[in-house]
């Protein structure tokens, strides 16, 4: 409950990290069934780089159609989408790396080390897209 003059708590929903915080778990979705599935036949590592990509761009679509309200580049789609870009390919290094290190020096299994490393990047995508294009 709000007093007079107070304004009111945005509920999960409502807020733009919530909205980033649910896009994000469809991305991951999508990126971790690609990753499961492309593993059976190429490297882990080509596998959750495949499956990144895959989420990457269902981020981009969710990001500028549903999660954020302003975008500091709308209007020149290219060069917002060469950053969103850039900004994803930096976490997608980060996420190759927490796996790579997860599964080759920790000895965890493919998809926990990407439960890591999902984690990882989600901080880092927000916090870098937020900042630089939102």
């Amino acid at each position: 409950m709000t007093t007079p003059g107070t304004p009111a708590r945005a509920a999960p929903m409502q807020s733009e990290f919530g909205r980033y915080f649910l896009a994000s778990l469809a991305a991951l979705a999508l990126d971790v069934a690609v990753l499961h599935l492309a593993a059976a036949w190429m490297h882990y590592l080509l596998a959750a780089s495949l499956g990144f990509g895959v989420g990457a761009g269902a981020i981009y679509l969710l990001s500028t159609r549903w999660v954020f309200r302003r975008r500091k580049l709308a209007g020149k789609t290219p060069v917002e989408f060469s950053a969103f870009v850039a900004i994803g390919l930096a976490g997608l290094a980060l996420n190759d790396f927490v796996i790579y290190l997860a599964v080759d020096h920790l000895g965890l299994a493919l998809l926990a080390a990407k439960a890591v490393a999902a984690g990882a990047s989600f901080l880092f995508n927000y916090t870098a897209r937020k900042l630089a294009l939102f």
